[in-house]
């Protein structure tokens, strides 16, 4: 029986969630239980893999995520790996179905990350953007409409222009980061030491209409994922809010937050809403 190592799985993909980013596990808590776990799952697996690109410069990056792919299929082939994470990943992959070529994006767009630097053209801006966070966002639709075809199909749009505004407002607020630390700038075209009012104007005025689309989209979805989806959407708007108020010379050198006074707030005035039918 392969059960109770299915659950320690999966409490350990919800250790990485709780410990990696405080924001997504609040949001995540508020989806139903039926479907949380398996949004921790796919949370769990792509945070290793992203760590291994961005965190591990003291070992040989290309290598682990070379074996970390090669587990990655085998565990999804044979339905079990020893790797704790990857063991509870193939578990969503499998029950709900979902399309390889989507893992294939993703990873893609990690190894982007070992040797590539600067986004000259808009195509491979949008294309890193695409593997990077909208499947992740067709990954997590898919446990959302539990695999059910038609509703995936028409839900689509709204959930690759979510994970497309999730990953710019993180491109946004990392801005200083990725240059400094990973010698990385993801917006095509723009000089970090030249970014300035008018550049930060038309990033966030793109941002503001990848929520636009994504918003009607999440009013759509099962209420079993609405409330959670949308706490997310009010918590990465309100974090979009504050980098519009903030000068550019300041995104060029801190790293935006929103307090956890009040994240509490955002997430609460978003189960009021819940509460009263408003989503």
């Amino acid at each position: 029986m392969k059960s109770l190592y299915d659950s320690v799985s999966e409490d350990c993909s919800k250790i990485v969630t709780r410990s990696y980013s405080t924001s997504f596990s609040l949001a995540t808590k508020m989806l139903d239980q039926s479907i949380r776990n398996h949004i921790y799952n796919i949370y769990g697996f792509v945070r290793f893999a992203d760590e291994i690109v961005d965190t591990f410069h003291d070992f040989p990056k290309k290598e682990l995520l070379d074996r970390f792919e090669e587990d990655l299929f085998y565990s999804i082939n044979n339905r079990i790996s020893l790797n704790p994470i990857l063991n509870s990943f193939q578990k969503t992959v499998n029950i709900y179905k979902i399309e390889h070529k989507l893992i294939h994006a993703f990873l893609k767009s990690m190894r982007w990350d070992l040797n590539k630097n600067i986004y000259k053209t808009e195509k491979e801006y949008k294309e890193y953007i695409y593997g990077s966070a909208d499947v992740v966002g067709l990954m997590c639709l898919k446990v959302f409409v539990k695999g059910k075809k038609s509703d995936y199909e028409n839900l689509k749009p709204a959930a690759m222009s979510l994970g497309s505004a999730f990953q710019k407002v993180n491109f946004l607020r990392d801005l200083k980061n990725d240059f400094q630390n990973l010698e990385r700038v993801y917006f095509p075209n723009v000089d970090f030491t030249q970014f300035d009012e008018k550049t930060k104007h038309n990033i966030i005025n793109e941002i503001e209409k990848d929520f636009s689309i994504a918003l009607n989209g999440i009013f759509k979805l099962p209420s079993e994922a609405r409330f959670g989806v949308y706490t997310a959407y009010k918590y990465y708007t309100k974090l979009l809010s504050k980098l519009k108020k903030t000068p550019s010379i300041s995104i060029r050198q801190n790293r935006i937050r929103v307090p956890n006074y009040q994240k509490v707030s955002v997430f609460a005035r978003s189960y009021l809403k819940y509460r009263l039918n408003l989503l």
